[in-house]
């Protein structure tokens, strides 16, 4: 039996990891052993695999500096951990640029290394060119999650291929039973947007479009961030948040909000943070809901403007707010924009994903 070795830093419930919990799945059924390196131990997607699950010692810190040293430390701990697979058959698969510990102890057992690259945006910059000299001394093969991604961060004399992110069929079989409910049959129109708990996110021009919309009170907006409570006030204090935004910390179960949500956006500043793809997007889009999205990045690998929703740069945000109050009148154009989303989502299926992904392992 084939036998891979995952690894991976940070354990929640973003989009690496679910995307890695998709990875184990699909290899699982393609007959490999699989073991799981986390660095740390809470709940996440990651939590509820079918792998051989080990942790090594990570902590994060509101100290950037003391989280730097964990993390440091920590590919130490996990680098001495993959040294007992010296003398077996099995491949390297490293979860995002940062668990490089696993990427330098496999070429030096002569393993070959795969990297899953899903973004880059990571200070300092010296940091991350550190990270890039080892994907290039030691990545067998890269695999990028959209082709602007692949273009950005492109590595010479590399075998690199693009995958998708794809929706899980029991997600879509979720989406099936709990669309959105038509226009006519809500009092409100809810507009969410999902992300991490990062200015760059555009979390400051959602609480500026919400603003923007206050007057009008059928238009209501949810906040999820990936992100505990704590540090969702400390954020949030010097800020007046309007009443029409309500903010939540991090969910395990987005399909609850999916169902109820009109629109979704994704605010990512253009000239700070290119999202390289966007899981959230294709997530509501599965629901039948439109989005409006950055037009750079993945985003638009994924949307075309005016067809399952919108292009539109988060710096707008007068026009984003005037496009919402549009949208949330105009049933017909709602439902136009929500039929095309749902029909663009099933080009992201788990059948598409799994199968380039078993391609590129026994490449």
């Amino acid at each position: 039996m084939k036998k891979l070795v995952c690894v991976h830093l940070l354990n929640d419930f973003s989009g690496s990891p679910k995307v890695l919990s998709q990875v184990i799945n699909a290899v699982i059924e393609s007959n490999y052993e699989v073991d799981l390196y986390v660095g740390n131990a809470s709940e996440g997607f990651l939590s509820k695999t079918d792998a051989n699950t080990f942790t090594y010692s990570y902590k994060r810190s509101n100290n950037k500096f003391f989280t730097l040293l964990s993390l440091l430390s920590s590919q130490v701990h996990l680098a001495y951990k993959i040294v007992k697979y010296r003398n077996m058959d099995i491949i390297i698969y490293v979860n995002t640029l940062l668990p490089f510990g696993a990427a330098i102890m496999g070429k030096l057992l002569g393993k070959p290394v795969i990297y899953h690259i899903h973004e880059t945006y990571i200070r300092p910059k010296i940091f991350k060119q550190f990270l890039r000299l080892i994907v290039s001394k030691t990545a067998s093969k890269i695999i990028f999650v959209s082709n602007i991604l692949k273009e950005l961060e492109q590595f010479k004399y590399k075998k690199q291929e693009v995958v998708y992110n794809a929706l899980s069929k029991s997600f879509l079989k979720h989406a099936a039973k709990n669309s959105y409910t038509p226009l006519d049959k809500k009092s409100t129109f809810n507009v969410y947007m999902i992300a991490s708990l990062k200015a760059y996110k555009g979390i400051n021009e959602l609480v500026a479009i919400a603003q923007k919309c206050a007057s009008n009170k059928a238009l209501q907006f949810v906040l999820i961030l990936n992100a505990k409570q704590y540090n969702i006030n400390t954020y949030f204090n010097s800020i007046e948040l309007p009443e029409n935004l309500r903010i939540l910390a991090t969910q395990q179960d987005l399909h609850q909000h999916y169902k109820n949500a009109g629109l979704v956006l994704n605010l990512s500043r253009v000239d700070q943070c290119i999202e390289t793809f966007g899981l959230t997007i294709i997530e509501a889009m599965a629901y039948g809901i439109p989005v409006i999205v950055p037009p750079v990045g993945g985003p638009a690998e994924i949307v075309t403007n005016g067809i399952e929703g919108y292009l539109i740069s988060s710096y707008k945000t007068s026009s984003i707010a005037e496009k919402i109050k549009t949208l949330s009148l105009d049933k017909a154009e709602w439902s136009r924009l929500s039929k095309n989303a749902l029909m663009r989502s099933k080009d992201f299926n788990e059948q598409v994903f799994n199968k380039k992904l078993i391609q590129v392992l026994n490449a």
